[in-house]
């Protein structure tokens, strides 16, 4: 019973999209999740993955059900980090994942892009009392920020320009990179600054004890990542974020997640709506940041 109701599953998929095939025949949709990339997909006190870009997965397998006619399509979720995020993706142990990656050209090699979601800078954390306001402070300093990111290259060529003889600490994750800021084993923390916000809030009342700063090291992109060679799928989760974003359903979830208390415990980021943002939710595209 069991065999032919796959099988009947099976047969919904598009043949031309290996993704919806194996998807199908499994039954089952497996999701890259992240544990502390707060507010975007993250664990909350359960264990379960929330967050912005976590509400945006789960309406594409809403349309994956409807396209498959699979109502009750199971949903698996499967904890990455930003060093394995793309080799879960090419050796198929995750379908998609939609968290905090950044679209850079290079990557093209490894995944395919959706639509973009969120449009941000990359900057730094440092203990208001420091006196540290941009990089140049930095010099023959410890800063810390997150493995296999674009911020960890992007720090390590601003170094080298800049003749900054930075020591860094490359954390296995963002909570891990705040974490040697908050110890002391760091004097910065340099990442994507909606990911610096959530960090701050996290820390309740002692949030005020830090403070982003520095010129932006570059603007980029988040996108949700899936295997290359599928068009199918990629024009199936282009077409949901691009539904969200023209219709203002992305703009009110931005609102839940960057402008109102979420858990675990009640904080808020209080991060507007940017001009940029307000540009990409007007205008979806699946544009590289670096074009």
């Amino acid at each position: 019973m069991l065999i032919a109701a796959q099988t009947a599953f099976a047969s919904t998929a598009d043949p031309s999209s290996p993704t919806l095939r194996k998807i199908a025949e499994n039954d089952t949709i497996v999701l890259g999740v992240r544990e502390s990339s707060v507010p975007f997909s993250y664990l909350d006190a359960k264990q379960r993955p929330i967050g912005y870009s976590q509400a945006i997965a789960l309406k594409i397998v809403d349309e994956v059900r409807r396209r498959l006619q699979t109502p009750r399509l199971a949903v698996s979720t499967v904890v990455i980090t930003s060093a394995n995020r793309f080799s879960y993706v090419v050796n198929h142990q995750i379908d998609l994942e939609c968290g905090s990656t950044a679209h850079i050209r290079e990557r093209e090699q490894l995944v395919a892009f959706s639509n973009s979601f969120f449009d941000y800078s990359i900057r730094m954390v440092v203990k208001r009392k420091s006196g540290i306001r941009n990089y140049a402070d930095l010099a023959g300093k410890t800063v810390s920020t997150t493995a296999g990111t674009s911020d960890e290259q992007l720090l390590r060529e601003l170094s080298l320009k800049q003749k900054l003889d930075l020591r860094i600490i490359s954390a296995k994750d963002h909570a891990e990179g705040f974490d040697a800021l908050k110890t002391g084993r760091a004097v910065a923390f340099v990442m994507d600054d909606p990911l610096l916000y959530g960090k701050m809030a996290q820390e309740g009342p002692a949030q005020h004890e830090y403070m982003v700063t520095g010129d932006p090291l570059a603007r980029e992109s988040y996108a949700c990542i899936m295997r290359k060679g599928d068009p199918v799928f990629k024009k199936l989760a282009d077409d949901v974020i691009a539904g969200m974003e023209l219709s203002g359903e992305a703009a009110r979830l931005y609102d839940t997640w960057f402008m109102q208390p979420i858990p675990p415990e009640n904080m808020n980021l209080r991060f507007p709506l940017s001009p940029e943002m307000k540009a990409l939710f007007a205008n979806p595209n699946d544009r590289a940041s670096d074009d």
